[in-house]
């Protein structure tokens, strides 16, 4: 199984590097239009075995968004977020350079998302089986991003993290792989409606 799933995730990231590079370059600029610079910004997330690594995303908030609050979770109509980061997020475009977190082995394309070394301590302590989450490799996509939510709760979010990682398989894998794809070609990652089947 994982050598397969780290073969998939090799191809696959290098792929979508290659075929993603235009659309790397318009939204380096439609981000500098709007909001000037940085157009990537870097953030610390939990890995498998609670590794600490960073994460690059394309920045889709206002400049110091989190200056005067600290870590908080992102909300689905967050007023921090600038519109050309609306699009990003709706498309999911803004995790694209976590392609580069993939390739070099940090993340997996599935498995629970990373979350933050701030959140981490929270979740830990409010909900004792977070800790599990990190035998496995945290993914760019999982049953919670499919079949949640963007704003579920991080209780029921664990719960299909949990269900992924006993159920793991590398069909399962493709199967969310493909259903990702679709959401993003639908651009209905925040707003999504009914959960896909």
């Amino acid at each position: 199984m994982y050598v397969l799933k780290r073969a998939l995730d090799i191809v696959l990231s290098s792929i979508g590097l290659i075929l993603s590079s235009p659309v790397w370059l318009l939204s380096s600029i439609a981000i500098v239009l709007e909001d000037g610079f940085p157009i990537f910004y870097s953030q610390k997330r939990v890995g498998k075995n609670g590794k600490v690594f960073k994460v690059l995303k394309f920045r889709s908030m206002i400049k110091d968004a989190e200056k005067h609050t600290g870590a908080v979770w992102a909300s689905e109509n967050d007023p921090r977020v600038t519109k050309v980061g609306r699009i990003l997020r709706a498309t999911a475009m803004d995790e694209l350079p976590q392609l580069l977190n993939i390739l070099k082995g940090d993340m997996s394309f599935v498995g629970p998302r990373p979350e933050r070394p701030e959140l981490v301590e929270k979740f830990l302590k409010e909900f004792p089986d977070f800790k599990k989450r990190f035998v496995v490799k945290p993914g760019l996509t999982g049953l919670a991003q499919v079949y949640g939510q963007y704003d579920t709760p991080p209780q029921h979010k664990l719960k299909y993290d949990l269900l992924y990682i006993k159920k793991q398989s590398f069909c399962l894998d493709l199967k969310l792989i493909f259903l990702s794809f679709y959401i993003t070609l639908k651009g209905k990652w925040e707003h999504r409606g009914k959960k896909i089947r």
